[in-house]
C-alpha cells in the first residue's frame, strides 16, 4: 500500500511538472510570436515611423495645412509610434509634489526622495507652476528644442527658431552674438547647477529658468539662488557653479521628475538598476537617446536641431 501511494504522488508531480513545463514553453512561444508580428519593438515604440496618422485620426487634423499649430496632433501622433504614452503629471513640481508616488521612492534624477524640505520652501517662493499667462493662453503651441551643438553655425535659422511659441535651450547655450544662426527667443531655459550660464549678462532677457536636478546638492543650490543666499563651493559640485541667476523667483521652475524617470526607463530602455544611476554603458545609452530622438522626429511630434541627431 505504501508503495502504491508513493507511486500515486510521484505520477501526480510528474504530471504537475509536465503541465507547467508546457504552459511555460506555450507562454514563451506566444511571446516570440508577438514581438515578430508586432508592429512595435521590444519597448514598444513602432517599428516603422513616417509622419502620417492612421485613417481615425487623419480626417480630424486634414484641414491643417504644414507648419500650421494642430492642437492635439503631437499627443495623438505620440500615441500611435508609442501606445504607452500618457502624460499624467505637471511639467513642473507644484504645492502637490507629495502626492505622485512615481517620484516619491526614488532618489535624484528619477524623484524627490530626501528634498521634501528643500521643494517646499523653493516652491513657496517661486509660487507660480505653470508656463506664462500668454502660452497658456493659447489652444496650441509650436515647440522647438535647440541643442547646444555647432551644426547651427552659418545656418541662419535663427528667425525661423523665433517663429515658434516655446523656445527650448539646454545649459550654457549661448544667444547673445549667434542670434541670426539661433535665434533670440528663450522659453525655457533647462540646466543644473554646473551647467548653468554664469555671467549675468549673457542670460536673456525674458525666459523662465528650469532646474533639472540629478542629485540633491541641486536642490540646495536653487534654495540657494532662489532666496539669495550665498552659494557654497563645498557642497559638492564637480565644477565651478552660478552663485547668482538674474531671475525673479516667480521666473523660476522645477521640471517635474518624471519626465527624466520616463524619459530613461520607458522611452530609452535605460537599466532600472532600483531607480539609481550609474549602471550601463554610457556610450550604449547616448545611442539609445539618439535613437529615441530621432524616432520623434521623422515622425514630427518634436521639431529638434541639435548636432548629433
Amino acid at each position: 500500500m505504501g508503495l502504491l501511494v508513493f507511486m500515486r504522488n510521484l505520477l501526480l508531480a510528474l504530471c504537475l511538472f509536465l503541465v507547467l513545463g508546457f504552459l511555460y514553453y506555450s507562454a514563451w512561444k506566444l511571446h516570440l510570436l508577438r514581438w515578430e508580428d508586432s508592429k512595435y519593438d521590444k519597448l514598444g515604440f513602432l517599428l516603422n515611423l513616417d509622419s502620417k496618422l492612421p485613417p481615425e485620426l487623419a480626417s480630424k487634423y486634414a484641414n491643417f495645412s504644414e507648419g500650421v499649430c494642430k492642437p492635439g496632433y503631437a499627443s495623438a501622433l505620440m500615441t500611435v509610434i508609442f501606445p504607452k504614452f500618457s502624460k499624467p503629471a505637471p511639467m513642473f513640481l507644484d504645492d502637490s509634489f507629495r502626492k505622485w508616488a512615481r517620484i516619491r521612492d526614488f532618489v535624484p534624477p528619477f524623484g524627490i526622495k530626501g528634498q521634501d524640505n528643500l521643494i517646499k520652501a523653493i516652491l513657496s517662493a517661486t509660487k507660480d507652476y505653470r508656463l506664462t499667462p500668454a502660452l497658456d493662453s493659447l489652444s496650441c503651441r509650436r515647440c522647438i528644442i535647440v541643442g547646444n551643438g555647432g551644426v547651427l553655425a552659418n545656418k541662419s535659422l535663427g528667425l525661423k527658431i523665433d517663429d515658434y511659441d516655446v523656445v527650448v535651450r539646454l545649459n550654457s547655450a549661448p544667444v547673445k552674438g549667434f542670434e541670426k544662426d539661433v535665434g533670440g527667443k528663450t522659453t525655457l531655459r533647462i540646466t543644473y547647477p554646473e551647467g548653468a550660464i554664469q555671467k549675468m549678462e549673457q542670460y536673456e532677457k525674458d525666459s523662465l529658468f528650469v532646474l533639472a536636478g540629478f542629485k540633491w546638492q541641486d536642490f540646495k543650490w536653487l534654495k540657494y539662488i532662489v532666496y539669495k543666499e550665498k552659494v557654497s563651493a563645498s557642497d559638492g559640485f564637480w565644477k565651478s557653479v552660478a552663485t547668482r541667476v538674474p531671475r525673479e523667483p516667480h521666473d523660476i521652475r522645477i521640471l517635474n521628475p518624471y519626465f527624466i524617470q520616463e524619459a530613461a526607463f520607458s522611452f530609452i530602455g535605460l537599466p532600472f538598476n532600483n531607480g539609481l544611476m550609474g549602471r550601463g554603458s554610457w556610450t550604449h545609452n547616448i545611442q539609445r537617446e539618439k535613437e529615441f530622438l530621432r524616432k520623434l522626429v521623422k515622425a514630427r511630434v518634436i521639431t529638434d536641431l541639435t548636432s548629433g541627431i
